[in-house]
């Protein structure tokens, strides 16, 4: 090769390093900030993922995911989230709860926030409206708490001759109090009696059951929140080994062996945020993006976990479930 060629070649290497280099600079990241674990939640990690496709963005090719998981510990949640705004993340979507999104809201005023989660964030403060949010912050609603009173007469339908129920909710979450007054409620109008219990982790789980069981409660309905979600293998473990027919929020109970589930579809939720993150991405203001709320609320059964408890769906009930898990 002669002088000149090298000299020439030896150029344009360096001249492509720093373009190189600077493309991969480039390249957004996302902070995914949750609750839960990583193993646990990996399908709704896929359905996030999903969205963001819809946004035309791929992890890995033209976007990158830093994730940060609290294994079912809010307290952790503040920490994670300032190491995320330490990254200089381009969006945090935080996911799973208000734990997250409000510890992203602690951490950064400036970094736009997409939330997923259960309660109402215009009363929380997340947000000045759900049309018009007007700061840092949008996202998706669940809408799973306010779903307590309608869970509690699905139930009822099943078990028409309950009259005292288990109510299972975490006193850490800020909104428990507002389902709790909307399960109440309901309770009174079909007139069934409410045994409140509380759990926050997941030693607290094993003496609820413990306490459910001497109580005699003829059934169960379970809080939607995320530290029962995360620990759902041992909620649905000891409400079998109790044989307690329970009612849980969202379908990953009956897939993991809980007798149903009614609430929202919080795959889709997921898959919302996502898409949301994409137009973040691609340069819309959280401001300008109205808060939405999933819609499609999903009953789904697991017809082995009812056999075992003894318990037949009645064919009118049957005509109204989703989808059923064998």
């Amino acid at each position: 090769m002669r002088r000149r060629q090298f000299l020439s070649g030896v150029g344009a290497a360096a001249l492509a390093w720093p373009i190189a280099a600077r493309a991969q600079r480039a390249m957004p990241l996302i902070g995914f900030l949750n609750i839960g674990s990583a193993k646990e939640r990996a399908h709704l990690v896929e359905a996030f993922r999903g969205g963001l496709k819809e946004g035309g963005y791929v992890a890995g090719k033209n976007v990158a995911i830093e994730y940060r998981w609290g294994e079912g510990n809010p307290d952790l949640m503040p920490k994670l989230a300032m190491e995320l705004v330490e990254r200089k993340v381009a969006v945090i979507a935080a996911t799973g709860s208000f734990a997250p999104v409000m510890a992203a809201k602690g951490a950064t005023k400036t970094i736009p926030i997409v939330f997923s989660g259960g309660g109402d964030p215009v009363r929380s403060g997340l947000v000045k409206s759900l049309n018009h949010p007007g700061g840092n912050i949008t996202g998706v609603m669940t809408g799973s708490e306010v779903l307590s009173r309608k869970r509690l007469e699905v139930f009822k339908d099943l078990m028409p001759g309950a009259r005292k129920i288990a109510y299972l909710s975490n006193p850490k979450n800020a909104d428990g109090p507002v389902a709790t007054y909307d399960l109440l409620a309901a309770a009174e109008a079909v007139r069934i009696h409410i045994e409140m219990i509380h759990a926050s982790n997941e030693n607290e789980i094993d003496n609820a059951f413990a306490a459910i069981k001497q109580l005699g409660a003829d059934g169960l309905v379970v809080s939607a929140d995320p530290l029962f979600l995360t620990r759902r293998e041992q909620v649905v473990s000891l409400a079998a080994r109790n044989a307690i027919p329970a009612s849980y929020a969202f379908r990953e109970f009956p897939l993991a062996g809980g007798l149903m589930s009614y609430g929202t579809d919080i795959r889709e939720a997921y898959r919302q945020a996502g898409a949301y993150t994409a137009r973040v991405l691609s340069g819309a203001r959280p401001a300008d993006l109205p808060v939405v709320q999933v819609n499609r609320i999903e009953l789904v059964v697991n017809f082995k976990t009812a056999k075992a408890l003894g318990l037949a769906f009645p064919r009118d009930f049957l005509a109204r479930v989703d989808e059923v898990i064998q």
